[in-house]
């Protein structure tokens, strides 16, 4: 998936260019696009203008000298140093100083470097935008969608994360959240555990696609609890509330599964009230999912027939059974 097209040197960028330069040498600095156009320059005036030497520059590929001389016999130009700058290998525009040559040549390298560098930080930023924009993209397509798609596959692809990895969705709630602990627990997923997708649901909830470790198909969900204490940490000054870890599920709709599981224990902890910051689908599977069928026909018939199990299970057996089971 191509993300960054190949016009690198923007209107933006190009001014960034400009005002670093002329910060530390005292003549005027143009910025001309891939095709000789200034699009950023000390003099206003001169925006929009066709350059001739940076034309040449772009031509041949080379540095392209002007002296008062020259410059008088070549459109919308003056003396100076007209030096091509290149990204990956791409010839993308001109930076040219404006002065005598034997003036600004000292200076002409220096300026070079400082354009190409400003062109790689500005490149990194985006590319950064574009994998967090894909990477928020992704986990929406991940836990609402029910089945996967091309689509869906080609931006995981792009972001280097294997969808085959077991997964499960995690619910992070925050009591007293602020935007900086928000934005250290979001640059603590960055940093330190970039196999994880996270995401705000709401201002005061955290969504985690947790990365998991089978063994022999199965998930030990005790073995999860040093990692979930890390969260929590990192959490901490955000008003840590708990963690409500949805269950694991294979196949296509996993994630969706386990998201519905984990919103379900969600309820469920909030209507019975549930003081345990870590709570797992799988140790209360059953009224998780009864919490969800509250004043319906469906928990009636359920109450009948637990009802009518309880009438001859005299010593529970069942009903522990049934209980164990779920």
């Amino acid at each position: 998936m191509s993300v960054l097209r190949k016009h690198y040197l923007k209107g933006y960028t190009a001014r960034q260019i400009v005002q670093r330069a002329m910060k530390i040498i005292p003549y005027s600095v143009n910025v001309m696009d891939e095709h000789g156009v200034i699009i950023a320059s000390g003099e206003p005036s001169r925006l929009r203008q066709r350059h001739e030497g940076a034309i040449l520059a772009l031509k041949e590929n080379r540095i392209v000298e002007i002296d008062s001389a020259t410059a008088n016999q070549l459109k919308g130009v003056r003396s100076g140093i007209n030096l091509p700058i290149s990204f990956h290998e791409q010839l993308i525009g001109v930076v040219g100083i404006t002065g005598e040559p034997e003036e600004v040549r000292a200076y002409a390298e220096l300026v070079k470097m400082a354009a190409e560098l400003v062109i790689e930080h500005m490149v990194l930023i985006e590319q950064r935008q574009w994998d967090k924009r894909y990477r928020e993209e992704l986990i929406n397509q991940l836990i609402l969608r029910e089945n996967s798609t091309e689509s869906l596959r080609s931006m995981a692809a792009y972001l280097g994360i294997d969808l085959a990895v077991p997964r499960v969705v995690l619910i992070i709630e925050l009591s007293q959240p602020d935007r900086e602990a928000l934005r250290n627990v979001m640059d603590y997923f960055e940093n330190h555990a970039r196999n994880h997708l996270v995401t705000f649901t709401e201002f005061n909830e955290l969504i985690i696609i947790k990365p998991i470790t089978l063994k022999e198909g199965k998930w030990n969900t005790r073995q999860e609890m040093g990692e979930l204490q890390i969260f929590k940490s990192w959490a901490a000054s955000s008003g840590f509330s708990r963690i409500l870890v949805g269950g694991y599920f294979a196949g296509e709709t996993g994630l969706h599964r386990s998201l519905l599981t984990a919103r379900a224990t969600q309820a469920m902890a909030k209507r019975q009230k549930l003081r345990s910051q870590y709570i797992f689908y799988h140790d209360h599977a059953l009224p998780a999912l009864l919490s969800g069928l509250s004043e319906s026909w469906q928990v009636q018939e359920l109450s009948r027939l637990w009802l009518q199990l309880a009438q001859h299970d005299a010593k529970g057996v069942l009903q522990q059974t049934l209980r164990t089971w779920f």
